[in-house]
């Protein structure tokens, strides 16, 4: 299996560059550590909705500012900010998921680094971001987060923002089937049950909370 990251910290030490094919970084404790991508790599941040992809998002985001991010969450606000008040989320859900994959597929086009949010259990999504990047010659990797259910309730709980029900036990079961299929793939070589990524990187909330930053372009020689 291939740990390609780069360890930060005092007395840190590069231990590998890119990463390729399945890397499993949960329960491994540690120095924090930087992940370096190719300059114009798409990186898909998955995860139950609580399990922290959009803190990470933005720890990754300040320490990368030429790498663009698309949150379904700012496009929520934003469709929410120019709808009445006493309107439900439900009734204008169609629009704003409508708005948010213009908006990927339009920062997909611009070129560029660029991390996505996105649930991770909706395989065509992958499937297409990966054609998309692949017209321009660029990779899709995935950063896949495995906290728990119990977690990402917590975690909703914390923010005071809930996933519908259905929602989320519809995305926990997509998750289960892929964190499931990995588990069985863990050592088994680069080609993943996620062909269409380069790169699939596995964290827990420990790994998680090292993983201080992404880089987009060529390493230290």
């Amino acid at each position: 299996m291939d740990r390609s990251v780069i360890v930060d910290g005092p007395g840190a030490e590069l231990v590998g560059t890119e990463p390729r094919g399945l890397v499993d970084l949960r329960g491994a404790a540690g120095e924090s550590f930087t992940v370096r991508y190719p300059a114009d790599a798409v990186v898909v941040v998955s995860g139950l909705p609580g399990s922290g992809k959009s803190t990470l998002l933005r720890r990754w985001s300040a320490r990368a500012p030429r790498a663009a991010t698309v949150d379904p969450r700012a496009v929520h606000e934003a469709c929410a900010a120019v709808m009445p008040d006493r309107l439900p989320y439900a009734v204008y859900r169609p629009w704003a998921r409508l708005e948010y994959f213009r908006l990927l597929r339009r920062s997909v086009r611009r070129g560029g680094p660029l991390l996505v949010h996105d649930c991770g259990s909706r395989a065509w999504m992958r499937r297409w971001l990966a054609r998309e990047a692949a017209r321009q010659g660029r990779e899709l990797h995935v950063v896949l987060l495995d906290v728990g259910a119990d977690t990402a309730l917590a975690g909703q709980r914390a923010r005071g923002r809930w996933a519908p029900r259905r929602a989320f036990a519809r995305h926990r079961r997509g998750l289960d089937r892929l964190l499931g299929a990995l588990t069985e793939h863990a050592g088994g070589g680069a080609v993943t049950p996620v062909p269409e990524a380069v790169s699939v990187l596995l964290l827990d909330g420990l790994s998680r909370s090292r993983a201080e930053a992404a880089r987009f372009g060529p390493g230290p020689s």
